[in-house]
C-alpha cells in the first residue's frame, strides 16, 4: 500500500487499480495473479464439529475453496479446532467483539483470521492479534461492513459511506503496516449493491492487498444471488477481487454455485460445461424447459466423473429453427428442435434426426464419444 496512493486519490486525482500482492490461507494461494478463489460460511454450530465437517464435505464437493467458521464465544473453540484438524479445505476464524478469542484461534491452528477492527476494540486489543498472527505467520482479513463502522465514522457528514468503509479499512491497514505486518486481505462490504461496487473500485486504487469481494446480507436465495452476481460480476468484469463470498439466506452450498456461475458467465474460471439454451417462444413444438433441465443435470454429472475431460465444453438446447443449430454454431455440441423431434448437431453441422423423447441420450452419446 501506498501512503501517497492514498493522499491523491482523496484529492481527487485519479489513480489506476493496484495489482495485488499473494496471501496463503492454509496453502490455498490468494491475490497476486492466483486463481480466484470462492469461498463461503459454516452455518452449523461450531460447537458441533461433526455437522460442521459434513457441511464442509458437502461445500468442498460443491467446488469451495476456503470456508469460514464463527467463533462467537469460548465454548465454539475447541470445535473449531476439530473443523481445522480435519477439513479437507482451510477453516478461517471469524472473530467480533473478544479478541482473545483471535489468540486463541491461532493457538487451536486457524489458518487465517478475520476480524472487524471496528468492533474489536482499542488499539493495544488489536496490535494483540497482529503480533500472534505475524507469529504464526498466517494472514489476516480486515473486514469492514457498512453496518459495524467505528463510531468515529459513522457520524462523518463528509464522507459518503462507500468513502467511510474505504477511510476505515486504509486507516487498519495503513496501521498493520506500520507495525510491520503486511500478510492482509480487505474486503469493504455493504448490503447495498451500488454502494460495495464504489467502495471496491476506490479501494482497488489504494492498496495492493488482496481483496475479498461481495454484497452482504444480500437476501433469499433468489434476490441474493441477483445482487451478488450484480455486485460481485460488475467488479469481476473491472479486473478487482482476487476471492468472493455469495452471501445468502440459504444452504451454504447454494453460495458456492452461485459464485462458479458467476467466474463461469465472464470466463474467469469453470467447474461445468457451459449449457446455452434458448428463453423459448411460440415457435417452440417440444417441451423445451424438462429437455434443459435434464441436460443440464446430467452434464453435471458426467463432469463430475470427468472434470478435466467435459468441464470446457458449451452445450446448446434450442427450441426451434431461428436458434439452432445457426446460432450455436460455437457449441461444441447441440440440439435444435423441431414439431416434435430435433438435430442433434456439433459445431454447427448437423449429426442426426432424432424423435424428442430419444433427444437426450442421442445428445450425450455424441458428447461421451468425444
Amino acid at each position: 500500500m501506498s501512503e501517497l496512493r492514498f493522499a491523491l486519490e482523496k484529492e481527487g486525482i485519479k489513480v489506476a487499480a493496484t495489482k495485488t500482492r499473494q496471501i496463503s490461507v492454509g496453502g490455498v494461494t490468494v491475490g497476486g495473479g492466483a486463481a480466484i478463489r470462492v469461498q463461503s460460511m459454516l452455518n452449523t454450530p461450531t460447537t458441533d464439529p461433526t455437522a460442521g465437517l459434513e457441511q464442509i464435505q458437502q461445500l468442498a464437493d460443491a467446488g469451495c475453496e476456503i470456508v469460514r467458521a464463527a467463533i462467537p464465544n469460548a465454548d465454539a473453540l475447541d470445535g473449531y479446532q476439530t473443523l481445522v484438524e480435519q477439513s479437507p479445505i482451510p477453516v478461517v476464524a471469524d472473530i467480533h467483539f473478544d479478541y482473545r478469542l483471535a489468540l486463541e484461534a491461532v493457538k487451536r491452528g486457524a489458518p487465517k483470521l478475520r476480524i472487524n477492527p471496528g468492533n474489536i476494540g482499542d488499539w493495544e486489543r488489536v496490535d494483540a492479534i497482529i503480533d500472534a498472527a505475524g507469529e504464526a505467520a498466517i494472514p489476516i482479513r480486515i473486514g469492514v461492513n457498512a453496518g459495524s463502522l467505528a463510531r468515529d465514522l459513522q457520524t462523518r457528514q463528509d464522507l459518503s459511506l462507500a468513502e467511510k468503509l474505504v477511510e476505515s479499512a486504509m486507516e487498519y491497514v495503513q496501521h498493520f503496516n506500520q507495525r510491520g505486518f503486511y500478510d492482509t486481505a480487505l474486503s469493504v462490504k455493504a448490503s447495498s449493491v451500488p454502494v460495495t461496487i464504489e467502495a471496491y473500485r476506490k479501494l482497488s486504487k489504494l492498496s495492493d492487498c488482496p481483496l475479498h469481494i461481495g454484497v452482504t446480507e444480500a437476501g433469499t436465495a433468489f434476490s441474493g444471488s441477483i445482487k451478488s452476481a450484480v455486485g460481485c460480476g460488475t467488479l469481476l468484469a473491472d479486473g478487482i477481487g482476487d476471492t468472493l463470498r455469495v452471501s445468502l439466506t440459504a444452504d451454504p452450498v447454494e453460495e458456492v454455485k452461485v459464485a462458479w456461475e458467476i467466474l463461469a458467465a465472464l470466463d474467469i474460471r469453470r467447474r461445468n460445461p457451459e449449457l446455452i439454451s434458448c428463453p423459448t417462444c411460440g415457435r417452440t413444438r417440444v417441451d423445451l424447459i424438462p429437455i434443459a433441465q435434464e441436460v443440464e443435470v446430467r452434464l453435471a454429472e458426467l463432469t463430475k466423473a470427468n472434470p478435466e475431460k467435459y468441464r470446457h465444453l458449451k452445450i446448446a438446447v434450442m427450441g426451434c429453427e431461428v436458434n439452432g443449430p445457426g446460432e450455436a454454431r460455437e457449441a461444441d455440441f447441440g440440439i435444435a428442435c423441431g414439431m416434435g423431434s430435433g438435430l442433434v448437431f456439433a459445431a454447427g453441422q448437423p449429426l442426426a434426426q432424432h424423435k424428442e423423447h430419444e433427444l437426450i441420450d442421442a445428445l450425450f452419446t455424441h458428447i461421451e464419444k468425444g
